[in-house]
């Protein structure tokens, strides 16, 4: 499980059970209501600069970035464990969410076939973090996988 340096200590604690409430009682609207509560996020963050390190204001759609993330990352984790439960050895990338201005990485990636046991592992071992394979493409990328 990733916990994202924009939560305060107190709502890191928290974070697995907002997480497991959302995802068994509602969806990723769920969890972002909850983050945006006071106190669940931190109000600045740092950023390096070319003369150094300062302190910025975080993202207002933070927490909608946040949730809209994990629980992808966890649906393609759980579509993976199906489609090898079912014999699948591929998914395949589509776009599940409309974006205005989407990524050209992004618009490559649509389409194209990925193992499962390979997406599955690179899931699992690089959380919260960029993939090997390039999926999720970054925040509020729009792609997600489906069942061929």
């Amino acid at each position: 499980m990733y916990i994202s340096p924009r939560l305060t200590e107190e709502c890191a604690e928290e974070y697995a059970e907002l997480l497991r409430t959302a995802a068994a009682e509602g969806h990723d609207e769920t969890l972002a209501a909850e983050l945006v509560k006071t106190g669940r996020l931190k109000s600045h963050e740092p950023r390096k600069t070319k003369t150094g390190m300062t302190m910025v204001k975080v993202p207002i759609t933070a927490h909608e970035t946040l949730s809209e993330g994990e629980f992808n990352r966890f649906y393609m984790r759980g579509l993976c464990l199906r489609a090898k439960a079912e014999g699948t050895a591929r998914v395949v990338v589509y776009r599940a969410k409309h974006v205005g201005n989407p990524r050209s990485e992004s618009e490559v990636m649509i389409g194209t076939e990925l193992e499962v046991d390979q997406l599955l592992n690179d899931l699992r071992v690089h959380i919260g973090t960029d993939t090997a394979l390039g999926l999720p493409p970054g925040p509020n990328s729009g792609l997600s996988i489906r069942l061929p």
